[in-house]
């Protein structure tokens, strides 16, 4: 479904454009009925890694994986990310990456199957043969994202349709 909170992850997110900008990802120890986690050392060691790779210029992984590029290959979405560090995982005990979904030109999104294939994600659903967006993590308190890189860092939420959201009018 549409969610605010995660068009509002969105639009920090876009704060990436500017120069020396960087973003502590915490989806994965943030708070269900809270934007602001209580968890605050791993927060700020999220920001230290920011501020090591960007303003001193230690040759870190300083986040997580960050959606580049989608392509398409029959029924599934091919996805690329930067920040990938030693590679990408999920932390799933079985290595099944959860919280995607994708949608058709109806624009209807459904949950989707997901994996790791290299340093690309995979996905697709067998109820939209004809994938063009896939969205991951797009809710207001998406608690089963589990995509990371070997580093241990989550990935940034995103979508790859620029369709009007809820905040949009």
């Amino acid at each position: 479904s549409e969610s605010d909170w995660a068009e509002l992850r969105e639009a920090q997110s876009m704060t990436m454009a500017l120069p020396q900008t960087g973003q502590a990802v915490i989806i994965d120890i943030g708070e269900a009925e809270d934007i602001h986690p209580r968890n605050k050392q791993d927060v700020g060691l999220r920001l230290a890694l920011n501020a090591l790779k960007l303003t001193y210029g230690k040759d870190i992984v300083h986040t997580g994986p960050v959606y580049q590029s989608m392509t398409k290959e029959g029924n599934k979405i091919v996805l690329t990310f930067t920040n990938v560090g030693s590679g990408l995982k999920a932390t799933d005990k079985y290595g099944y990456l959860k919280s995607f979904s994708i949608a058709g030109a109806d624009k209807k999104f459904v949950w989707a199957k997901a994996y790791v294939q290299g340093n690309t994600v995979v996905v697709y659903s067998d109820e939209v043969p004809n994938p063009v967006a896939v969205r991951y993590a797009w809710a207001n308190n998406p608690d089963d994202a589990n995509l990371y890189n070997v580093e241990g860092l989550p990935a940034s939420p995103f979508r790859t349709d620029d369709w009007k959201g809820v905040t949009q009018r």
